[in-house]
């Protein structure tokens, strides 16, 4: 067998599709995980600075911020063991369609261990639709706070009556993000436009953005994932019935 022919065997064996999904949820966790650590970070920084005057009123928020921080370094673990069992799955059925290794036959084993790979991922993407939608609410608050900023910029520079734009607010705890006894909860006219011009601000909307698209980019990975090793179980199965060896 020459250079040229041993080369093409080989790319034949690789499970394309699986590797590109190991890419996708690489990036996608490290997006997520860097991200939203960065993001609660400098959430607290901002709930203490603007939103709640004294630790009682934002106790549960901080408890919540420290747990999910310990969570996004266990999931960065988790997924980083997780795709390479993922991509050596798919290298190993690859292998086995393309009939790389001679006379090799899928086992019952193999396709058990690939219909488990499945209900796997598939409750993982499950799980990560659901942080894919949660991710999405500190956006919609950022970008809600940003667009009302540009309310109350917009009235200052029209009148300079402060009961022009003195009204216009934001209450985080509409949001769920506050006891409704926090004090003072919400911010209001030029306070609120002055906030949103702060480092802080743009930072944390920044990295709650990268948080978010990173949630979806792991889903998009999860579900390729899906279709990968669904496809390759179904194959495999199709080889069992020629000849099965346990």
């Amino acid at each position: 067998m020459g250079c040229y022919d041993c080369c093409v065997r080989c790319l034949g064996a690789v499970p394309y599709a699986s590797l590109a999904a190991t890419l996708l949820c690489y990036a996608g966790v490290a997006l997520f995980c860097a991200g939203g650590h960065q993001a609660l970070t400098h959430t607290d920084t901002l709930v203490q600075m603007h939103f709640a005057r004294t630790l009682q009123d934002y106790m549960v928020l901080a408890d919540f911020i420290k747990y999910f921080q310990y969570v996004i370094y266990g999931l960065a673990s988790f997924f980083f063991l997780y795709g390479i069992l993922l991509l050596a799955e798919g290298f190993y059925t690859t292998s086995a369609i393309k009939q790389t290794f001679g006379e090799f036959r899928s086992t019952q084993c193999s396709r058990c261990l690939s219909l488990t790979f499945i209900v796997v991922t598939f409750v993982l993407a499950v799980i990560w639709l659901v942080v894919f939608v949660f991710a999405a609410i500190p956006v919609y608050f950022l970008y809600n706070m940003a667009e009302t900023c540009h309310t109350v910029n917009i009235l200052s520079e029209t009148t300079t009556s402060l009961s022009q734009h003195g009204w216009v607010c934001v209450d985080a705890r509409q949001f769920g993000l506050l006891p409704w006894s926090a004090t003072p909860g919400k911010v209001c006219g030029m306070t609120m436009a002055n906030i949103c011009k702060t480092p802080e601000f743009y930072v944390t909307y920044d990295f709650y953005i990268a948080a978010f698209a990173g949630a979806g980019i792991t889903l998009l990975a999860l579900v390729l994932y899906i279709v990968a090793t669904t496809y390759n179980y179904a194959v495999l199965r199709f080889l069992g019935r020629k000849g099965i060896r346990c």
